[in-house]
């Protein structure tokens, strides 16, 4: 009997469909051979590498689990996988992809009108157009329903004012999916770059996600035509199931993430001789590594049955927190344990894991942070809500 594999000790790949596993093949050499040689270099240059964009695309990435208008209609495990491996380069390239497809891509797909997904699903889908999720606000993230961002009928048309913030493909995008509070509830707006009165900037000098792009978003009397706003999208429950859509994505991704680092720290130890022998050959050194195994294998468990479950419509959304809030702090762990093991080095961007230690900070808080699934989960357990 052979030994398991160290990048899936309990073998997942044999769980998986052969269509499952030619995507994810195909994702990960897609990202070792064009996002790994540079992505160090875009990390510290505080760029995201659009460059990726039409290959993603080509790729049939964007939108990949969703149905029709030309989009693949790939399997939720699929997506998993792709995230997994896109998060194994960066966690700003999984965002891109997850942003695009889960919060702008899916709620279009879900709430809009029939004319709304002819026109955009299609070149969103094939990189044409890139789109943002403006949910978040200056003044709070995790109460969503205190939102100031409001919007008013005028006529014909709406008129919104407000600011949202940490928004990821904010300047880049063609289109943003922006929520506000109406005389009527939460609605949804579909917000086209170079409509007046909205307008985004940068946000800089992170110290996280800096090969993604992050923006505030500024509505000042942005009039928005009432075809725009997604005619299916009422009060707060639509946004927030846009995040269980992005949330699924990142339980998988962070699981990637957390590979990288092992895989780094393993060549390392095998390289690195002290006190006359190889770092590898110490128990402390193994005892580590054996416990990053243990977590990776686990969260890899929870995401491929989370998966199974979406896909047969048996998936809850506080089952999504569970696996967000434990597959990420994961990968926080991970990153860290490992960039420990690489010892001074390890703070190189040259090395990996600080890069996605770094990145995980914010992952572990956006798309709600992990105290916001504690308390998902704790609900579901108790039935007493206590934000």
């Amino acid at each position: 009997m052979e030994s398991p594999n160290v990048h899936d000790f309990y073998n997942v790949a044999g769980l998986l469909s052969d269509d499952e596993r030619q995507v994810q093949s195909m994702v990960r050499r897609f990202v070792d051979e064009r996002v790994l040689p540079t992505i160090a270099k875009a990390f510290e240059d505080h760029r995201f590498p659009s460059e990726l964009i039409p290959t993603i695309a080509e790729m049939g990435l964007l939108g990949c689990n969703i149905d029709g208008y030309d989009c693949p209609g790939l399997n939720n495990v699929c997506y998993g996988l792709i995230c997994q491996e896109l998060e194994r380069g960066d966690s700003g390239l999984r965002s891109f992809v997850s942003v695009q497809g889960s919060l702008c891509m899916y709620p279009i797909h879900t709430y809009g009108s029939d004319e709304q997904k002819q026109r955009w699903l299609p070149s969103m889908h094939r990189g044409r157009a890139i789109g943002c999720f403006g949910l978040t606000e200056p003044d709070g993230g995790s109460d969503p329903g205190t939102m100031k961002t409001h919007a008013k009928r005028q006529g014909g048309d709406w008129v919104i004012n407000g600011a949202k913030m940490w928004i990821t493909n904010g300047t880049i995008a063609d289109v943003a999916i922006v929520w506000a509070m109406t005389d009527e509830g939460v609605r949804g707006f579909i917000v086209e770059k170079g409509m007046t009165g909205y307008s985004a900037r940068d946000i800089l000098r992170k110290m996280s996600l800096r090969a993604s792009v992050t923006s505030e978003l500024f509505f000042d009397n942005c009039r928005v035509p009432e075809a725009n706003r997604l005619p299916k999208a009422a009060g707060l429950g639509a946004p927030l199931s846009c995040l269980t859509q992005a949330r699924y994505g990142i339980a998988w991704g962070a699981i990637g993430a957390a590979e990288a680092c092992v895989d780094e720290a393993l060549t390392f130890v095998k390289q690195r001789v002290l006190f006359g022998r190889p770092l590898s050959h110490t128990q402390t050194i193994q005892r580590r590594l054996a416990d990053c195994v243990r977590r990776i294998t686990t969260a890899q468990l929870l995401a491929l049955q989370l998966g199974r479950m979406k896909d047969a419509g048996t998936m809850h959304h506080s089952h999504v927190s569970l696996a967000k809030w434990n597959n990420v702090r994961m990968g926080l762990d991970v990153a860290r344990e490992c960039r420990d093991i690489l010892g001074a080095g390890g703070i190189s961007v040259e090395c990996c894991p600080i890069r996605h230690m770094l990145n995980l900070e914010s992952v572990i808080t956006y798309e709600g942070t992990e105290t916001i699934h504690e308390l998902i989960v704790g609900r579901e357990i108790t039935g007493v809500g206590a934000f």
